[in-house]
């Protein structure tokens, strides 16, 4: 499974619609309003990077009030839990 995270840019008048019409799209996970540079994060699944292709700019790219998204591709997940296991490995009492 593929994660690509997606920054969104919206205008104002747009971004609830937005947000909406983008997590109701297929492959899209979860969609997050936030504060900074971008104004939604969504979280995007999908088994091959051609459907990335069709999910990005075949779909988010033309929500209305969308204006511009910036994607990045998700190589490898870390959690706290993982990073304690890797570090406690052989340090068993």
């Amino acid at each position: 499974m593929i994660t690509a995270i997606v920054l969104i840019r919206t205008s104002a008048e747009y971004l609830t619609q937005a947000a909406q019409e983008v997590a109701d799209i297929d492959g899209v996970a979860e969609v997050y309003s936030c504060a900074g540079d971008v104004d939604l994060i969504a979280m995007v699944r999908a088994r091959a990077h051609e459907d990335i292709a069709d999910i990005v700019p075949g779909r988010i790219n033309k929500v209305a009030g969308v204006l511009d998204t910036d994607t990045h591709i998700a190589f490898r997940s870390y959690s706290k839990r993982d990073t304690e296991e890797t570090f406690s490995i052989g340090l068993e009492s």
